[in-house]
């Protein structure tokens, strides 16, 4: 597959070595406004750097368009010429429907939003993926595209907001997590390095028991409760201090705060 990434930003370049570590692309573009920094990923020989989307877009099938939402408009106004009915476009612009890219390039062009997050660096994203009417034909090469960087989903784009919450914001939540119990393990008397390694891999394994069973968490947590345990004395203590609450408060401030974005962007 020739795969152009318009916008080899934080996530553009996240899905890149995603890609590149798969070995899911036989020619990869990467495109940039200051290409200085990304330059070295021409040591893979089957990459091109460039600041000339047009020059992507004409070498390709496939485009992953990872540029801010401010500049998307534009850019598919400047690149709708070149587009032919066999390009796949991907998109993975939050807040950004598919109306407007149809308003912009037509309905006869196989269009899909995409929301990955950046563990798709290291082959761990969890994508959404919704599409057009055309694009649903290619809505499982883009499946196929995702799933060899991790997990994907397909969604109704209604869902897609909630989506970026939970799967892009959701790694931050995460990280935000995995450094309490680090700072934890610290006061328990282990040392930084030692206490990040214990939150990182017990984190790993509590979600790979739930992906491998299938199982609720709660099944999983009475597998290690014990009447008047430990980890039932240290559940109880943090719910209530409102652990569940606060994460979920959160969640749904993630989200009104997407939903005031897409207002202000109607």
């Amino acid at each position: 597959m020739k795969i152009a990434i318009i916008g080899a930003g934080n996530l553009g370049l996240s899905i890149a070595k995603g890609i590149l570590k798969s070995n899911g692309a036989t020619k990869m573009y990467l495109t940039k406004r200051n290409i200085t920094d990304i330059e070295h990923f021409e040591k893979y020989g089957n990459v091109t750097v460039t600041t000339d989307n047009k020059e992507a877009v004409k070498n390709s099938d496939i485009l992953i368009f990872a540029v801010q939402p401010l500049h998307i408009a534009q850019l598919l106004t400047d690149l709708k010429d070149l587009l032919t009915e066999n390009h796949v476009i991907i998109s993975t612009i939050t807040g950004y429907s598919i109306e407007k890219m149809e308003n912009i390039l037509g309905k006869d062009h196989n269009i899909i939003r995409s929301m990955p997050n950046t563990a798709i660096s290291v082959g761990k994203s969890m994508t959404c993926i919704c599409a057009n009417g055309k694009g649903k034909k290619r809505i499982e090469l883009a499946k196929a595209i995702f799933n060899r960087m991790g997990h994907s989903m397909e969604i109704p784009e209604v869902q897609m907001q909630a989506a970026t919450v939970i799967c892009a914001s959701g790694i931050a939540f995460w990280m935000r997590l995995i450094r309490a119990t680090t700072q934890g393990a610290i006061q328990l008397g282990f040392d930084a390095k030692e206490a990040q390694e214990l939150a990182m891999h017990t984190c790993d394994g509590a979600a790979g028991l739930l992906i491998a069973s299938g199982n609720h968490p709660e099944e999983e947590i009475d597998k290690v409760t014990t009447p008047m345990g430990c980890t039932i004395q240290g559940l109880n203590e943090m719910e209530h201090h409102g652990l569940s609450s606060s994460l979920i408060q959160g969640i749904v401030a993630s989200f009104d705060k997407i939903s005031e974005f897409k207002k202000d962007n109607q």
